[in-house]
């Protein structure tokens, strides 16, 4: 009996010290950032997220992402750490491609790097299934790469759930494949949770949604398919039954507003089009009714409340074109952030670090060329003509016309004259940067970063007229002008500096943050990018540049990508930039530079109290030049 006791101890005692392997292991597996397979049911909920739980329409799911560059190396990703694909791909250093560059290159193009897609329990029908975004263009033979490697690496049998009619009919002959399609799933419904929240908006039904027409930030759309792509809104509503894993409904749950399904909601809602209505979306119904009074009033008052927020400080009493030395931080509403930062900067005599020469003209100038030229007219028309508010390929229009009439517009002569004495008797024979500096950037979460236009080497003094012209009309550039209104930035507050300043036509050059700006736990680290000669294709993020991470607590420098330029950019000895072939090794920073350019960042931070900044730098012949520090604004 004493030994049959033994023994079932020694049982409980395995059992006990087994399950408790298997708890570590699913605490290991959630703190990961990824995983190359799922054994369990407990290794996919440690890494899950949960739409609807509890609820008929529970979705668990995760992301997963293979990369066709490393052997189709698939990994699992924690969903719950990462919100977007691009988020992992981005925080995990396999590509720094973001915006335009990282959508056409991984959801369009054929020939893609990732492939990109999400596994799910469909609990309607008890069901594992993988699916990719409903406009991504993958071709069947990648559809069927997934499949196998899913399957192989999955703990369970994973069926293939198509989101659009492109990628149903591309996977409809690919033999062996098991499909769930979603009307399969939904079945009769006639109503769909995609985004359980509450809010208010305008209701607007479009019949066939392009380029014609206009979405407000303050409108409820009824759609007949699922977009592509949206901006902000106040809720959506589909008539066609769509995935919860849709990127459009990952933006509504970021944005926070109410996402559903509901059969024939265009004819449905008729009666409220145009009309502000509150909107809620609720596990097994939905409620909608005209707002009133009370409900339009309290939206007004918030609104308003976030406006005031994002109205740009200026001062245009200041006429004086100081030079770098002559500003401060606090001259942000005379010469705009880029040129009182970078005085900030210069004044602040750190060692190890150069600003170059330069001079800037004040706000005061720009809105005296506006009024010379009789432009003030013009622009307070084209902003108020309805069809400029309502339709983006017309505002497009508009905005390129008027920038072209302050191209033709006249110089004052006063200020003519000064801007070409200076350059005579201080940049004599120099290439300079004419550069944007506007009271529009860095405000609370709106960064502004690479809105607005500067031009690079300018050797004449006529084209540095021009150029000064060129940057102000920047002011109106499209993607400046929407990214305005969406940051509830007030237009006519808006005013452009320009900065004029010495060239460095640097050996290699870049930008750096004093934070890792993909993981927020690892705060105090230097993010670096660099490429050899001018830096302007590092901020364009043409090519995969040569990323490094320096850590303090390890004091470690960790070698992310080399770069992958063929070509860099130089000045070109009659004016501009021109690209020449890039030979040899493709390494850009030595040991030692990267950790002059830690210092360097650590010291600028210092001097803006502590705050994180997005420094850029340039490197020629032993020096390190600094030519921009502005805040890291992440946004919400």
């Amino acid at each position: 009996m004493k030994l049959l006791f033994k023994l079932c101890a020694v049982a409980v005692a395995v059992l006990t010290f087994t399950a408790s392997l298997e708890i570590e292991s699913v605490a290991q597996s959630a703190a990961k950032r990824s995983m190359p397979k799922i054994t369990s049911r407990a290794e996919f909920d440690a890494l899950a997220r949960v739409y609807h739980a509890d609820t008929p329409y529970a979705l668990p799911h995760l992301m997963f992402v293979i990369d066709r560059k490393d052997k189709n190396k698939i990994y699992y990703v924690n969903s719950k750490r990462y919100t977007f694909h691009k988020d992992f791909v981005n925080g995990t250093y396999l590509s720094l491609e973001r915006g335009d560059e990282f959508f056409k290159n991984n959801y369009i193009n054929q020939n893609r790097r990732f492939i990109l897609g999400t596994l799910a329990y469909q609990t309607p029908v008890r069901r594992w299934t993988f699916e990719f975004w409903e406009g991504d263009l993958i071709p069947a033979e990648q559809m069927k790469v997934v499949y196998e490697i899913i399957n192989k690496t999955f703990y369970e049998p994973v069926a293939y759930k198509p989101n659009s009619l492109r990628q149903e009919e591309a996977s409809a002959g690919i033999a062996g494949m098991i499909r769930i399609l979603q009307s399969e799933i939904a079945k009769e419904q006639e109503y769909q949770p995609l985004n359980m929240a509450k809010g208010i908006g305008r209701i607007h039904i479009i019949e066939k949604l392009d380029d014609t027409v206009e979405i407000g930030f303050n409108e409820i759309l009824v759609l007949k398919e699922v977009p592509i792509q949206l901006p902000p809104v106040a809720g959506i509503i589909t008539t066609s039954p769509s995935t919860p894993l849709s990127h459009i409904n990952l933006l509504a749950k970021g944005w926070g507003v109410p996402n559903a399904y509901i059969r024939n909601a265009h004819e449905l809602f008729k009666q409220y089009d145009g009309w502000f209505v509150t909107f809620e979306t609720k596990a097994d119904n939905y409620f909608i009714k005209r707002a009133d009074n009370n409900a339009l009033a309290e939206y007004q008052k918030g609104l308003a409340n976030l406006k005031g927020v994002m109205t740009p400080r200026s001062n245009l009493a200041v006429k004086r074109l100081a030079s770098l030395s002559q500003q401060r931080k606090r001259d942000i509403i005379v010469y705009g952030g880029k040129s009182a930062n970078l005085g900030e900067v210069a004044n602040a005599r750190l060692r190890g670090i150069t600003v170059p020469n330069g001079f800037a003209i004040p706000f005061y100038y720009y809105d005296q060329f506006i009024k010379e030229n009789k432009l003030e007219e013009a622009i307070y028309e084209m902003m108020q003509d309805q069809k400029f508010v309502h339709n983006p390929a017309y505002r497009r229009e508009r905005l390129a016309a008027m920038r072209a009439r302050i191209q033709q517009g006249t110089v004052n002569e006063a200020l003519r004259a000064e801007v070409l004495r200076r350059l005579k008797t201080e940049y004599a024979g120099k290439g300079v940067f004419v550069r944007s500096s506007s009271n529009s950037e860095d405000l609370p979460n709106f960064s502004g970063a690479g809105l607005y236009s500067s031009v690079p080497n300018v050797r004449e003094p006529e084209q540095v007229i021009e150029a000064i012209k060129t940057v102000w009309a920047s002011l109106w550039n499209y993607e400046a002008y929407d990214a305005r209104e969406r940051g509830f930035v007030d237009h006519s507050k808006v005013y452009m500096g320009v900065l004029i300043q010495e060239g460095i036509n640097s050996e290699s050059s870049g930008v750096m943050i004093t934070t890792d700006p993909y993981d927020r736990d690892n705060n105090n680290s230097i993010y670096i990018s660099a490429k050899r000669g001018l830096g302007i294709k590092v901020v364009e993020g043409k090519k995969i540049a040569e990323q490094i991470l320096y850590t303090p607590r390890s004091n470690a420098v960790q070698i992310l990508t080399r770069s992958d330029e063929e070509s860099l950019l130089t000045f070109d000895e009659n004016g501009g930039v021109k690209e020449v072939p890039l030979t040899g090794d493709r390494a850009v920073l030595t040991d030692e530079v990267v950790r002059r350019l830690v210092s360097a960042a650590q010291k600028i931070e210092r001097v803006f109290g502590g705050k994180h900044q997005d420094i850029e730098w340039a490197y020629m012949r032993g020096q390190i030049y600094i030519v921009q520090s502005r805040p890291f604004i992440t946004g919400k």
